[in-house]
């Protein structure tokens, strides 16, 4: 689920378990198959041939390995009574390793820090994922964020940033794709994600929770912006991309249009090619402070 910035102000002064800051998880071992990998991309609309035959994992297939190491690190530092309350604010991945069939991944993920917000708290999570040789694959920065809840202070560290300059989004877009969320996207994205959040797939307690219904998985919103991107800027090759990080903003409903907007930016102090990029539903903010870069 994605957070929006303009909700209610925080009200509830809650205590946060700094000793829970920096320990790992217990290691959670994935076997990627290209079944896998395949249904991932059908799940997502990926349009990239070398994903739909499984040949080589799309960059957000990455969070599936360690979705299970996410919560639980979390709540490492916040109280287990706020799980309700969690959304995903940002997802930053760092790629080290494309991810192939037959890879067996150990992943393992941490809390680093947690902030209090005039909306709610948020807590960051660095997870790591290494391959059978030891390899390091990828490393993402997961912001939690706790709707409503005052952590009363900021401890530890915080995400690295990728904030796009406002001015930059009104000069004209370098690339720019539309594409539909299906009305069974949801459906599709739960079982190859291995996400089962009720939100999701039941109109009822998506209703309860205060959603207009059934919302789109952030991530999967995520995975439809990196093929853009990949299409628009590296014909397609994920073994290109270096980092690719959102902040989410809104829910996408199924049955809507996604427009999301790329514009250049500097390049890297290593030579890469930066571009920073939003994604829309009509007037609508639903991604913001994108941020993809591609090796030089």
């Amino acid at each position: 689920m994605s957070t929006d910035t303009q909700a209610p102000r925080a009200t509830k002064p809650v205590t946060f378990n700094d000793d829970g800051i920096g320990e790992w998880t217990e290691d959670v071992v994935f076997e990627v198959t290209s079944e896998r990998i395949a249904e991932y991309a059908a799940a997502t609309n990926d349009p990239i041939e070398a994903h739909l035959k499984g040949e080589i994992a799309s960059p957000v297939f990455a969070v599936v390995p360690t979705f299970f190491s996410m919560a639980p690190a979390a709540l490492e530092v916040a109280p287990v009574e706020l799980l309700m309350k969690l959304v995903h604010g940002e997802q930053d991945f760092h790629f080290h390793a494309p991810i192939k069939p037959g890879d067996v991944l150990t992943c393992r993920a941490r809390s680093t820090g947690y902030a209090a917000l005039s909306t709610g708290s948020t807590v960051v999570i660095k997870a790591e994922t290494v391959n059978q040789d030891g390899v390091l694959v990828n490393e993402q920065f997961i912001t939690a964020f706790f709707r409503g809840v005052d952590a009363g202070k900021n401890v530890g560290e915080l995400a690295p940033g990728h904030a796009l300059d406002p001015a930059l989004t009104t000069g004209t877009p370098v690339a720019e794709v539309t594409a539909h969320v299906d009305e069974d996207q949801t459906f599709r994205y739960s079982p190859a994600s291995g996400d089962p959040m009720p939100i999701h797939l039941d109109e009822e307690i998506a209703q309860m929770s205060g959603l207009p219904g059934i919302i789109n998985h952030g991530l999967c919103t995520m995975a439809f912006t990196s093929w853009a991107a990949l299409e628009s800027f590296v014909d397609g090759d994920v073994t290109k991309l270096k980092r690719f990080a959102v902040r989410f903003a809104k829910p996408v409903l199924p049955g809507q249009d996604i427009t999301t907007r790329f514009w250049d930016l500097p390049a890297t102090a290593e030579g890469d090619r930066a571009v920073g990029f939003e994604t829309s539903v009509g007037d609508d903010l639903v991604i913001r402070d994108g941020l993809a870069v591609f090796t030089a």
